[in-house]
């Protein structure tokens, strides 16, 4: 099992709290940008978190689950239909593959990534795949202030507004304290970006 529980609804149990923490934000940003039926996906699901917990809760959403294995995404299209979910899609593919995608790029109203990399990697990741005037959010632990400093540059080459650090009532598996980071996309991401499968890593914004 993919996070050490013996279940789908245990993984869903143990790991939902830290999840729904985050509803308050998602919630914000979904006022923000005015939509009834907003379009979420996640990065790097593996477990199906925080998206499958947020999904049940917002059930008018429509969530996509992306994951670079086939193992997982197996795992999480048994767990949507063991749990009924009707508004979760599930793709296997890279981020930066669905970037230059006109089918998903800039098509997303947010954009989460959970414990993939630091936001200056995940900013490639993430920010081409968010549509101009929506979101990206990604949780992280309350000490974030050096990730934040290190990716403006990134952020902003790619599109992206300021990011701001909000407050989640969730303490993380380290024993931490949670916190949100949220950037508005606010231009088009340029055509070069994101770069190919790696690159993000090896070669950081």
């Amino acid at each position: 099992m993919l996070t050490g529980a013996t279940s789908a609804e245990e993984v869903l149990e143990s790991h939902a709290s830290d999840a729904l923490a985050l509803l308050k934000v998602f919630d914000d940003a979904s006022e923000t940008i005015g939509s009834d039926a907003t379009r979420v996906l996640d990065v790097g699901s593996g477990a199906g978190l925080p998206g499958i917990p947020l999904a049940i809760a917002r059930p008018g959403w429509r969530f996509t689950l992306l994951d670079t294995l086939r193992k997982r995404t197996n795992f999480l299209e048994a767990t949507t239909r063991e749990i009924g979910l009707t508004n979760v899609d599930v793709v296997w593919g890279r981020a930066e593959d669905l970037g230059r995608d006109e089918k998903w790029r800039e098509s997303f109203d947010v954009v989460t990534a959970r414990a993939v990399a630091e936001l200056r990697v995940l900013a490639e990741f993430c920010v081409p795949l968010a549509r101009v005037g929506g979101y990206w959010i990604s949780p992280k632990n309350a000490a974030v202030a050096d990730e934040i400093r290190d990716a403006v540059n990134a952020v902003t080459i790619l599109g992206g507004g300021a990011m701001c650090a909000e407050s989640v009532d969730s303490i993380g598996p380290d024993g931490n304290k949670r916190t949100a980071v949220v950037c508005e996309k606010l231009s088009p991401t340029p055509d070069k970006y994101p770069r190919r499968a790696g690159m993000a890593k090896k070669r950081p914004l």
